[in-house]
């Protein structure tokens, strides 16, 4: 999916109509703060799976609380981020580019929602079951996708942020 967002956003990158283009709207310190939230947040969660394999699950739900914590302000700078874009004129429907830009970075964002919801309910497993196997392989398995996420965001960073300031 993700692979099939970029393809379409560097497809659609040079065509911004009377638009704004990515050198005129990025802010390079907002995104610089969003990327290192995020980066820590998969330094929290590599703590907590580090926590579970030594059997301290007290530790473990507190590093997965601080990754779920970390998430949701990342998702606040996103949001923050859309709403400085259309302040500016920059919406969906301004051109080809912000509406891949914008669906791009929707996507992404939606991911780390869902994964903070998915988070909680870890959390919440852990406490009234402890760690068991099942437990610990659902731990491990989230832990997975939030460092996938981390992946996907570097690859935005790098191509689309980066990229798009020069």
């Amino acid at each position: 999916m993700f692979g099939t967002l970029f393809a379409g956003y560097f497809v659609l990158v040079d065509r911004t109509g009377n638009g704004p283009t990515g050198a005129d709207i990025f802010e390079i310190t907002p995104v610089l703060i969003e990327t290192f939230i995020l980066l820590t947040s998969s330094f929290t969660i590599g703590l907590g799976i580090h926590a579970m394999r030594k059997g301290y699950t007290k530790a473990m739900i507190m590093f997965y609380l601080l990754t779920l914590l970390l998430g949701v302000v990342f998702v606040g700078f996103e949001v923050y981020e859309f709403m400085h874009y259309v302040h500016v004129g920059a919406g969906l429907q301004t051109s080809a580019f912000k509406a891949a830009l914008l669906t791009t970075l929707g996507t992404h964002g939606a991911h780390v929602t869902f994964g903070v919801f998915w988070g909680i309910f870890i959390i919440y497993q852990l406490i009234q079951r402890g760690l068991t196997p099942e437990t610990a392989n659902k731990s491990f398995i989230f832990s997975l996708y939030w460092h996938f996420l981390d992946v996907i965001w570097i690859f935005i960073f790098s191509f689309i942020y980066l990229k798009g300031m020069v």
